[in-house]
């Protein structure tokens, strides 16, 4: 065992292969997703809660889907941060009001709404494993998707990042001002 144990560390007759190699695409095939939220909204205070968060990518061939899932599921967390809570605010004299992480939201996992990852797995030609990019792309759909499911949720439309208990309250309170100037029913 100690004479193996020796020559496995290379001791006598050291030769060592070594090789590199690397691959750049010509070309930047960007990969394609479609993403879903599911929303409650109290309409008294206007605060949104994701209940759900789904998003389908076609990214080529998933290699790993343990890593490629856990790509996915990171950039959809941080992109709802910047779909209902992350907001720089500044006081009267310009200043941050969000100084630290008590002021400025970011979800904690408990908070964290259930995620779904759906791959749609195709060959990338243009690859030498048929793969694509998935780092960015969760970044893309999640705010639009809680816009959407927001404004079908109570009618509410919110073209603003993010989308904050209070623009969703004055956005209903304006409509029901407007319906009572009109004699209309509340929306």
């Amino acid at each position: 065992m100690r004479e193996i144990g020796h020559h496995s560390l290379h001791h006598s007759d050291q030769e060592q292969i070594m090789g590199i190699g690397s691959h750049v695409s010509p070309v930047a095939p960007p990969p394609f997703a479609a993403q879903f939220a599911e929303v409650t909204v109290d309409v008294e205070t206007g605060m949104v809660v994701v209940d759900k968060l789904v998003m389908a990518v076609d990214s080529g061939v998933i290699v790993n889907p343990l890593t490629a899932s856990g790509q996915i599921e990171g950039g959809m967390t941080q992109a709802l941060g910047y779909a209902v809570c992350e907001e720089m605010a500044y006081d009267e004299e310009g200043r941050a009001r969000e100084r630290d992480l008590k002021d400025y939201h970011i979800f904690q996992a408990h908070e964290m709404p259930e995620l779904t990852t759906i791959f749609v797995e195709t060959f990338e030609p243009s690859h030498p494993f048929g793969v694509k990019a998935v780092a960015e792309i969760p970044m893309d759909g999640v705010a639009p998707a809680v816009g959407n499911a927001v404004f079908d949720a109570c009618g509410a439309e919110i073209n603003a990042n993010p989308v904050t208990p209070e623009k969703v309250w004055r956005w209903l309170q304006d409509r029901k001002a407007v319906s009572m100037q009109t004699g209309g029913s509340n929306p």
